[in-house]
């Protein structure tokens, strides 16, 4: 009999152990859901942020404008830019290879009936987040300065962003050619090396026509 409630006691003990390490288990199976949602959440943050946003450089920059002469572009204040003394908008950035360089990272400017914006390639490469960002810098453009319909810009988002990455696996190499990316606007981007200006290196650059008034 006491053989009997001895096996009983010892079956009821495993049968607790697996319960316990039931549970433990159960618990660790969250973790990587909450992992999963934190990971999104961050996500989320970062697909809000400013284009231009990836270095706090104020103590770098040369002296800001008093007032923006260029009403048209103003708004993009908001996205980090400010306006230089010719009056194009940039984004400054800090040289992740070098401490106290900074160079423009983005810059747009009006000439006549048209807008050219570019993302420059130091040393012709890309640093990390410039190919998004570059996307949405020229697609924010091209969203509130022409005739394009949601579709339209979803197909030219896609042309867009092929191009941007083929330059990154440098199967694009520089030239002056433009290629055509959006008929009804003569929308053309081109990948070609800097003739002027103190960074070595290469620029994507969109050639939108404004519509007009």
């Amino acid at each position: 009999m006491n053989i009997i409630v001895r096996l009983v006691g010892a079956i009821a003990l495993q049968i607790s152990a697996i319960a316990t390490m039931s549970t433990m288990a159960m618990a660790n199976d969250k973790t990587p859901q909450v992992y999963t949602q934190e990971t999104l959440a961050a996500s989320l943050r970062k697909t809000t942020q400013k284009i231009c946003s990836l270095d706090p450089i104020d103590n770098l920059l040369p002296p800001v404008q008093t007032k923006a002469s260029n009403s048209l572009l103003s708004y993009l204040a908001e996205q980090g830019f400010i306006q230089n003394q010719e009056g194009s908008w940039v984004c400054y950035v800090n040289d992740p290879k070098k401490e106290g360089r900074y160079f423009t990272l983005f810059k747009v400017k009006q000439v006549d009936g048209r807008l050219i914006a570019s993302s420059f390639l130091d040393e012709g490469s890309l640093i990390q987040g410039q190919e998004n960002r570059s996307l949405d810098f020229f697609m924010m453009l091209i969203k509130r300065h022409t005739n394009t319909s949601p579709e339209n810009r979803q197909g030219i988002h896609r042309y867009l962003e092929a191009f941007v990455s083929l330059v990154k696996e440098g199967k694009i190499k520089p030239t002056r050619r433009g290629f055509l990316f959006d008929q009804p606007n003569r929308g053309l981007v081109l990948y070609h090396t800097l003739s002027s200006g103190n960074l070595k290196g290469t620029g994507i650059t969109i050639n939108i026509s404004l519509p007009k008034s």
